[in-house]
């Protein structure tokens, strides 16, 4: 079956850096992202992998970077310069289509890693 875990996660300082991983068995895919979830706020797309582009939402962008390795079928998220607001809990996910956004087609999800920035 297709299982996703997310790692890496746990403390930081403001300012300070965080390098999240997700592994993914069962399945090789063409489309990855990242979510995330902080206290009392809904889910957020924060990161995707379409096709040759990386995109990010405004929050993150030029701080978060999502990257993939092929060949171990991982894909992971760089954040740099950390904000207390980015403390959640982060989410991978994957697609077998190809979604241009982060309300639909992720199919297949990890079970999360809490990332707390202070």
């Amino acid at each position: 079956h297709v299982q996703l875990v997310e790692s890496g996660g746990g403390s930081a300082l403001a300012g300070g850096s965080v390098r999240l991983s997700c592994a993914a068995s069962g399945y090789t895919f063409n489309t990855y992202s990242w979510f995330r979830q902080a206290p009392g706020k809904g889910r957020e797309g924060v990161a995707r992998i379409l096709g040759g582009n990386d995109y990010y939402v405004d929050a993150v962008k030029g701080r978060f970077r999502i990257s993939r390795d092929q060949s171990r079928n991982m894909w992971f998220l760089e954040m740099n310069n950390l904000k207390v607001e980015d403390s959640g809990m982060y989410y991978c996910a994957a697609a077998s289509g190809v979604p241009r956004g982060y309300t639909g087609g992720w199919e297949y999800w990890g079970q999360g890693t809490q990332v707390t920035v202070s």
